[in-house]
């Protein structure tokens, strides 16, 4: 009986140990597990975390189109940057209507909105050159010119400005890098006529009368653009100081041809008038060749051309002047 009691709690302290383990293992898998599920939900924190920072960054970057101007440490929006050009293409419509000041506004919004072009800042210094504001409208042409260094606008526009403020050597340099930055890069609203045209007249003005001729003999050689009768009359005038009369003499007679095709197309009476006036003048500077080269009957055949226009003109201050002329050829 004491034998079989001993045997029973041994029994019992056995299954009692063995509840005891179980109740361990059960705690240590529950501990296991719950630690598990903490590391899994800390690791798709950390995953969710990084996705909503990236899309965080990629929407103001590019869903709102945001960039910060560097200067002005301001950032811009995609509103403002398509509002840029709105304000560009409004501006030229105002200057196209005379409206100056409020062109420059429009321009200024434009080019303080961010990622100015070129174009912005040729078209602005242009209008600050119709109002003779040279310190802003030079200061526009050289940043066009450092955002784009072949953008033979610009360089053809500070070429007219620097001519403005006679500094003529630097106005030669810009309009060589015109030339060059149109045969890299043309621009429609530029016609390489008129650069050579424009050159020839630089190197009139600094007495170069070879380069002079050289210039206005390919200007007129170009198949572009439109003929102004003011390149033959200048390279008449460069002729004349190298003593090439006869060439000269050719040069006004083809202006004064030129104007009489111009005159017929002219739509104002002042625009008539003032080709008739530089028709005139021509006829004049002919006579006097005419008459320096004993050419006396096609002297006096240019002086009545130019009597003739000045009577057109009412022009009595002229008309007295060729009437004398006249009466002195023939004594």
């Amino acid at each position: 009986m004491k034998k079989n009691i001993t045997s029973k709690n041994q029994a019992n302290k056995k299954n009692k140990k063995l509840m005891q383990k179980s109740v361990t293992e059960n705690v240590a898998a529950k501990q296991a597990s719950r630690s598990w599920s903490i590391s899994i939900y800390v690791y798709w924190f950390i995953i969710l975390f990084f996705i909503a920072a990236t899309f965080y960054i990629l929407g103001r970057s590019h869903g709102n189109c945001e960039v910060k101007d560097q200067a002005n440490n301001v950032e811009i929006t995609e509103e403002a940057l398509l509002q840029a050009n709105d304000y560009y293409e409004s501006a030229k419509e105002k200057l196209v209507a005379g409206n100056i000041a409020d062109a420059i506004v429009d321009l200024t919004t434009a080019i303080d909105a961010g990622n100015a072009t070129a174009d912005m800042y040729v078209l602005r210094g242009e209008a600050y050159m119709q109002t003779a504001d040279y310190r802003n409208a030079l200061s526009d042409f050289n940043s066009a010119i450092e955002i784009d260094q072949v953008n033979a606008v610009a360089y053809y526009d500070r070429a007219l400005l620097n001519m403005r403020l006679e500094d003529y050597n630097t106005a030669l340099a810009d309009i060589n890098n015109a030339l060059a930055a149109q045969t890299a890069n043309p621009s429609p609203l530029l016609q390489m006529r008129d650069l050579y045209a424009k050159r020839g007249q630089l190197n009139l003005w600094l007495k170069n009368w070879e380069g002079a001729i050289a210039d206005y003999t390919n200007s007129l050689a170009r198949p572009d653009g439109v003929v102004n009768p003011t390149v033959y009359a200048e390279r008449a005038e460069a002729y004349t100081q190298i003593g090439n009369y006869s060439d000269a003499i050719n040069d006004y007679a083809s202006a004064i041809r030129v104007i009489s095709e111009q005159i017929q197309g002219a739509t104002t009476s002042a625009e008539r008038e003032s080709l008739s006036s530089n028709a005139m003048s021509y006829f004049e500077k002919s006579a006097a060749l005419n008459l320096a080269l004993g050419n006396t009957d096609a002297a006096r055949s240019d002086l009545e051309s130019a009597y003739t226009i000045a009577s057109a003109l009412l022009d009595n201050v002229s008309m007295e002047r060729i009437q004398n002329l006249i009466a002195e050829l023939q004594q």
